[in-house]
Parts: C-alpha cells; structure tokens; sequence
C-alpha cells in the first residue's frame, strides 16, 4: 500500500501536529521553530541524477556541476547519453559519476510509473541502478513524489538531530533509528523534515560544525 502523498503544506502541518501528540519530544522541537517546509522538489531522472551529482561533494561544487549540466542539456537521458564520457567529464563529473550518469539515463525507468508503485517497490526499483542506494531512494521517495511514510535512517543529519532531541548517548545506527521511526508511522516523511530543521537549530545552539 502506498504512503499517503504530501502535496502541501497542509498536509505537513497535518503530519506534524499528529507527531507532536504522539511523541512529546516532537512537540518541544516544534516550539523551537516555525512551520515545517514542504521540500518538495518534483519527481523526475533529472531530480534523481540532481541527488547523484551531489553525492560526496560540497554543495557549492554540486551546485557548480549541476549549472554546467543545465546549460548543456545533461539533464535528461538523451543528454546524457548524447554528451557520452567526454562531455560529461567535459562539466565536470568524475569517472565515478559519469558511470553512474550514463547507468541511469540508459536503466529505462518510466518516472510517470513510478508514482503507482508502493514505496518499497519504488526504492528497489532505483536501487538497482549503479551509484542509486538506499538514501538517495529513500529522499527521492519523500521529497520528489511526496511518500509521507518513508524514511532515510541512514542520514547522518537525522541520526545527530534524534541524538539531540532524544538525549541518546551516542548517535543511532541506522538500524536503530529505523527501528525508533515506526512509532511515527504514518507521518515518517513528516519527521524527516522536522528533524532536518531541528538539526540546524540545535547546531545553531550547540556549536555544531
């Protein structure tokens, strides 16, 4: 079954009010701040190779490499596959992005789809494209088709931010977090975004680099 789809900021505000009555911590989190964002990005190959470019790079050369990208039409899988090594090498990608560039624009995948298909399917389905794991899956599920009730338990932003929150005394695995991210089922996406935005309040509070 499908997670309910976030469309606006109604349905984020209805998220985290239901998120504030079941956990009281959400709700001290919550004080802190304004209302949560929406972050929807829209769904897409270019807003998955977006994420794939940014991965293990600054957001400045991110951005950098995605500007170049645009203005050269790399941001479909005709461009893409058009440009070949050379000119995806030519805007800047590393040998490992190019690889992982020219593996999605030739995996096929039909994005109009993809917004049917129940969320475990959607991640697997991205995941089995080179240089697509868990994490990249899991934001494109929240954030580029709306999944209220999915979760990235691998983001090192979400695990500091639950640390905080929760006055654990270490960081949480992954697996603990998934774990500690049931009980806010069906509002999972909800608590990704307050958390993300607690995370620069608490940085902004404790110094945090």
């Amino acid at each position: 079954m499908n997670s309910r789809i976030i469309t606006c900021v109604a349905d984020v505000a209805e998220g985290a009010a239901w998120l504030a009555r079941a956990q009281p911590r959400f709700e001290y989190a919550m004080s802190l701040m304004g209302p949560l964002p929406l972050r929807l990005r829209g769904d897409g190959f270019a807003t998955v190779l977006h994420a794939i470019m940014g991965q293990q790079v600054s957001v400045a050369s991110a951005n950098a490499i995605w500007a170049r990208m645009l203005a050269l039409g790399m941001d479909t899988p005709v461009g893409v596959i058009t440009a070949g090594e050379d000119g995806l090498r030519a805007a800047g990608l590393s040998r490992q992005k190019i690889r992982y560039a020219l593996a999605l624009a030739d995996a096929g995948i039909d994005y109009v789809a993809l917004r049917e298909q129940p969320d475990a399917d959607v991640i697997a389905t991205l995941t089995q494209v080179p240089g697509v794991g868990q994490w990249t899956a899991q934001i494109y599920a929240m954030f580029g088709l709306g999944r209220a009730d999915v979760f990235a338990p691998g983001d090192l932003a979400l695990q500091e931010a639950t640390r905080i929150l929760f006055e654990l005394p270490e960081r949480p695995t992954p697996r603990v977090l998934a774990v500690m991210a049931q009980d806010w089922s069906p509002w999972r996406a909800v608590a990704a975004r307050l958390l993300f935005t607690y995370y620069r309040v608490a940085k902004d509070r404790e110094g945090i680099t």
